[in-house]
């Protein structure tokens, strides 16, 4: 999904998309709600307090557990 899709699903200019990707914006709870509605994910899954681990790196983690 382009940011432009997503910003259109959510409300919002595509910039606002960019700035959350970014980091460089937090986003208020009613917003949060809805790219999590559109995503179909937790609003946990999208967004932490924590930084989270990119996706290749768990996958490279998990491939190495299946070949040990």
């Amino acid at each position: 999904m382009t940011r432009k899709e997503l910003a259109n699903k959510i409300g919002v200019n595509f910039q606002t998309v960019g700035y959350l990707e970014r980091e460089e914006y937090n986003p208020s709870l009613d917003l949060a709600f809805r790219i999590s509605e559109v995503l179909n994910k937790p609003i946990e899954f999208i967004f932490s307090s924590k930084p989270m681990k990119p996706l290749s790196e768990i996958a490279f983690e998990k491939m190495q557990l299946n070949i040990s």
